[in-house]
Order: structure tokens, then sequence, then C-alpha cells
């Protein structure tokens, strides 16, 4: 396959005949696939740029930045010697500063020049004023200047060569478009502004492929291998720069990791960990026993969990999106948590986080009521470029490149703004988020999870709310009834369906909690109390049977609010009657407590306690 030429070189080629500027910005910074006599190379833009100008004849490039001044590209002798005596150069050191009056001179001198086909390319261009729309009078000077240059320019026919008219051409290198003062590229017509964007899946597949022979194991591979390394290269790389492919040969050499490990190589550079949790032989058997492990953290949720455990070993098997061509950068899993509160969607994705990295701490969790408003998307992903605070990053983006592999919560999902829910199509799809800074953030390795209470309570059509499944309703109605308002809102209310479709399957529905299992509920926060009541006081809790039935009675009467209302109930019935009581105790040498009793007056309950 024949590398075409850059997109963007091949458009300021062709316009060189009725252009005399060209502002380009955007991957100025990136490496290009640039024919030369020996074969494709991966040059930086200045060289890409200057093999193209040779073979049209151009004889050399005054090239000036902020710091050094001036200087002539490529550093030769004969070039040197003719930008010299054309220009009047007083190099030293192969170089020349100058102030932007003398660079206007320069400018005019080179547009008119007949006796050599050259161009001036003027980088570091961003930093020529601190602020483009606020210029000093020297600053602004030189912009009127440059911009009556451009107009006032002609294409040339050099005295010696001979060929087509065109321009000698100055080029602006901007990382932004609006780093230039706008009137500048708007108000002349011979003033062309060219994007350079990242390269598209044919560039990189090139790429791979003059990369191939710097990994180990490649000359000794076979063609299919060798074909499956530069499709995986491809494919892995999706969104980044020719620049970064360079990279991640490099950081494969140095982790001595060979065309058989090139998925690791590419996570390895998108996530900055060279270990990976996901490789790990025990996870498979962590993973393997885990349904006990999770019941005993979520009760009374079976269709859940098999669910759940379901996405995790298809995740680890990296099966996720097998059924796509390419899903290389997609989260390890993504899981949708739906059903009444509290019965153990968040504890679940607690669970998970210890289950596979030890560590429940690792779950960064967002509460998406803080980004019920459009503008708080800010705060998720950072403030656009030149808004306060845009070089700070955003909370999301920060916490996955400081934790990339981790379970990432989405809490109460429908309560974030539509716009915000517009952004976790790119991390479905795509597995990355680039923030104000312009610092991309990988998702690859993190599992995906969000909440929500839809489908509980619906609209009645006038106005109000009305419960829509009920405790007591068999799983089969509630998860049908729940799946199909998840649907009804993304579809109608949002006209979101794109991101029902990213979600898939993996709607995780649960189940009300149901008395047997609030019974076991009810049993471990006793424990819990038990426990911390020993821990504190160094005295064990003890209660006939008669005083836990009565406490089981009045803390699972009402089944609606799940564990979490369990657990509210318990603290109103019995810690808070057991606090008072203790507050008046003396437990000196005591290493016994007894709850004899329940009793109620005034809506005040009241324990009886004995010690021993």
């Amino acid at each position: 396959m024949i590398a075409p030429p850059p997109r963007w070189l091949a458009d300021l080629e062709r316009l060189l005949p009725i252009r005399s500027q060209f502002v380009l910005s955007g991957a100025i910074r990136d490496n290009f696939l640039t024919p030369m006599p020996a074969g494709i190379i991966l040059a930086p833009l200045m060289r890409a740029l200057w093999e193209r100008l040779k073979q049209q004849g151009y004889r050399f490039l005054l090239v000036y930045d902020p710091v050094d001044g001036v200087r002539v590209y490529p550093d030769e002798l004969e070039p040197k010697e003719l930008a010299t005596k054309l220009f009047d150069l007083k190099l030293g050191n192969g170089q020349q500063v100058v102030s932007l009056e003398s660079l206007s001179g320069m400018m005019k001198k080179l547009v008119t020049q007949r006796d050599a086909r050259c161009a001036l390319v003027l980088d570091f261009a961003s930093r020529l004023t601190r602020q483009p729309a606020s210029l000093n009078e020297g600053e602004h000077r030189f912009f009127v200047a440059a911009e009556k240059i451009s107009l006032n320019a002609a294409p040339v026919v050099p005295k010696e060569g001979g060929g087509k008219p065109q321009f000698n051409p100055v080029v602006w290198l901007v990382n932004r478009a609006q780093d230039m003062p706008s009137w500048f590229t708007l108000d002349s017509e011979r003033v062309e502004s060219i994007v350079i964007g990242k390269p598209d899946y044919v560039v990189r597949q090139l790429a791979a492929q003059q990369l191939a022979p710097l990994f180990s194991g490649f000359t000794e591979a076979n063609e299919a291998e060798r074909a499956q390394f530069v499709q995986a290269f491809t494919d892995g790389t999706d969104g980044m720069s020719l620049t970064a492919l360079s990279d991640i040969t490099e950081l494969a050499d140095r982790q001595s990791l060979g065309i058989k490990e090139i998925d690791d190589a590419v996570r390895c550079y998108k996530v900055g960990v060279p270990d990976n949790p996901w490789r790990k032989d025990y996870l498979r058997d962590k993973i393997r026993d885990a349904h006990g492990f999770i019941e005993d953290r979520v009760k009374g949720q079976n269709q859940a969990v098999v669910k759940t455990l379901d996405i995790l070993k298809r995740s680890v098997m990296g099966m996720t999106g097998a059924q796509a061509r390419s899903s290389g950068s997609r989260p390890r899993g993504v899981l949708f948590f739906a059903g009444p509160t509290g019965v153990g969607k968040t504890e679940l994705a607690k669970t998970l986080t210890q289950l596979v990295f030890g560590d429940e701490r690792a779950y960064l969790r967002f509460d998406m009521s803080e980004f019920a408003e459009e503008h708080s998307s800010a705060r998720l992903l950072g403030a656009p470029p030149g808004y306060i605070g845009f070089d700070a990053g955003g909370e999301l983006t920060n916490a996955v490149r400081e934790k990339p592999f981790s379970v990432v919560l989405f809490d109460e999902i429908e309560k974030a703004h539509p716009r915000i829910l517009d952004k976790f199509l790119q991390i479905l799809e795509d597995g990355r988020l680039t923030d104000g800074r312009g610092d991309t953030a990988y998702f690859s390795e993190a599992i995906i999870v969000f909440t929500s209470n839809l489908g509980i309570f619906v609209d009645d059509g006038m106005g109000g709310r009305i419960q829509n499944v009920l405790p007591g309703d068999p799983y089969e109605t509630v998860e049908t009834k729940v799946r199909g308002a998840i649907g009804d809102y993304f579809k109608f209310r949002l006209a979101r369906p794109e991101l029902l479709n990213r979600i898939g399957d993996n709607i995780v529905v649960f189940n009300f909690i149901q008395p047997d299992v609030a019974e076991r509920i009810f049993d471990g926060m006793l424990k819990n109390i038990a426990r911390r009541i020993f821990e504190e006081l160094k005295v064990k809790l003890a209660m006939p049977a008669e005083v836990r039935a009565e406490l089981l009675r009045r803390c699972t009467q009402d089944l609606s609010n799940g564990g979490r209302g369990i657990g509210n109930q318990l603290e109103s019935v019995f810690i808070n009657p057991l606090s008072r009581a203790l507050f008046e105790q003396d437990l000196e040498g005591r290493d016994r407590l007894i709850v004899t009793g329940l009793t109620e007056h005034d809506k005040v309950i009241t324990l009886n306690l004995q010690t021993a």
C-alpha cells in the first residue's frame, strides 16, 4: 500500500498558486508518513513540509520562533549560504534573533523573492502574543503588516528553474486557530486556515507496518501473525497520533513486549500502568467462587448476581464487544443496575470492586444528582479552553487517569442533565474522554456501573406519580416493567435511544427485598451492632427471642425502602433507645448486656437492660 501525502500537506500544495499564507493548527507536533528515496519514514511536520516543497523546486525554509529567532532549514551549507545572501542574514551558531519589526520586513522580502523559491515558517506562533484578542501596539502593527503582505503578494516564477507561478508562502504553526487574532484569518482571502487532524485508520495501518519490524518477534513471525499484529496495533490506537504509535513502540522495547503483547503495550501507554490485574490467574479463581462472597454482602438478589457475574466473566476473558469489528478501546464491562431503592445496587458495585481489585475503595463514585445542571459538566470533564479553571481538568477524567483500573459508579444516572448523558456515548463506544486541557482519559480498563430507580414510579398522565411495581410482585413482572420504563425514558423522554443501545443487554434488574431476605439483613445488622458495642464498651450484647421478634416485626413491616429502610427503622427503634439507656448505665466491671424488654409510650421506645 502506497502512503498518500497527509491531507494538510496535499491541501497546502494544491493552494500554493492562489494562497500566500497558511495557518496550520491542530496536531502540528505529530509525525507524518513521508516518502523518501529509501522508503517511507515517520517525520515531524517541518521535515514532511520540506520534503514536499523540495519536490516543487523550493531551495530552503526560513524558520522563526520567538526564542531562537531565525534559522535556515535544512541545516546544510548550500541552502544556508543562499539564504544568507538573499536575506542578508547574520547567523551566529546557525540562528539570528530578530524583532517582530525585522521579521515583517523579512516576510515582505520573501513574498517578492524571485531568485529562489523559499518559504517562511513561523513556529510556536501561538506564543507570539500573550492575548490574541488584546494585542499591544507592536504586536498589532506586526499582524497588520502580515495581513497587508498577504493581500499584496503575488505568485512568482523564479529566475532560475522557471515552472508555474506560485507563492513563496508564509506558514504559521499554532496550537489552536484562536491563538491568532480572529480578524487576521477572516479579513484576508489570501490566508488559508488548515486544521491538521489525527490520523485515520489507513494512515495508522501504514504507520504500524513501518514500526512493526522494531518489535521483538516480528522477524520470526509468519505472514498471518504479522498481519494480526498490524491489525491489533491499528485498532488499539484509534484516535491516537502517529507520535503515540512511535512512543508505544519505544515503550514495548523497554518493557520487552513483543508482537504477541501488542495489546499490553497499547494499554500500558494509555493508562501508564505496566501491570494488568485483568490478566492475573488468581482473578479467575476469585470470580469462580464469587457467588457466595457476593450474596453474603448483597442478599436476596440471585438473578442480579448471576447476570453480573456473567458480565464480569466476559470482561475477564476480554470478550466485551467481541461481536464488533473493533472493541479494544471500550470499557472492560458496562452494567446498568436498576430497581427499588435500598436493595443493594451500590453495595454490589462496591463488592465488585473488592472482588476484582482487592479494595472496595478503588471504586470511583459520582452522584449524578450533583450534575443536574448543564454547566455542571465543567466539574465532571473540565472547563472548555479559555474558561477559568480549564487547566485543572475534570473530576471524572482526573480520577480515571489516577485509577485506570477501577469500577466507575454513576449513581442515579437519570438525575443528570441530558447534555451530560451525551458524554457517556463517547465513554461506552470509544472508551475515552478528553478534558479541557486536551488530556485524554482512557476507560478501557474500567468497569462502568450505572444505577437508577427508573421504572419503580411512573407518570400517571396527569402530572402525578404512581408506583409501577410493588413489593410482592413476581420478579419476572418487576423485570419486565422496569426494563420497559427504562426503554421509554431513553427513547421518548430523552430522545436518546443511542445511549440505551450502547448499554445493550447489560441492564441488571434488582428485586424488592422479600420477607425471608429481610430477616437475614436484619440479623446481619444486629450482629454489626453487637460488634460495635463490644469494640467500644467491651461488653457482649444479648436478647431473648421475643425481643428480637418484636424488633424484627417493627423493622420489616414496610419493605418498600429495602435494606436501607430496615437499617433506618433499626436505628430508630433500637439503636437510639439503646444509646439512651447505655448513657445512664455504669458498665464498669460488666461484660454482658441483656435487652430484656421493649416498651413504647407516646411513641417513645424504651429498652429494659440488665447487666452481668
